[in-house]
């Protein structure tokens, strides 16, 4: 099953209360923040709402 690796690199500064709770559900803190999830339905929803604040990759396991 792949996995995603989620990088936060933009602020959450200026962004709503749902964005916010998303990079907190999704364990991101602070700008070049990584975090590794594995790749469900639910997390491609959390990141369709955050697209403008992170960056994506797709790791093979």
């Amino acid at each position: 099953m792949a996995t995603y690796v989620i990088k936060q690199v933009r602020s959450s500064n200026g962004s709503n209360h749902r964005q916010r709770e998303t990079l907190r559900s999704l364990g991101l803190r602070r700008i070049g923040h990584t975090v590794e999830h594995s790749d469900t339905p639910q997390l491609r929803g959390m990141v369709d709402t955050i697209r403008h604040l992170v960056i994506v990759e797709e790791r093979q396991a």
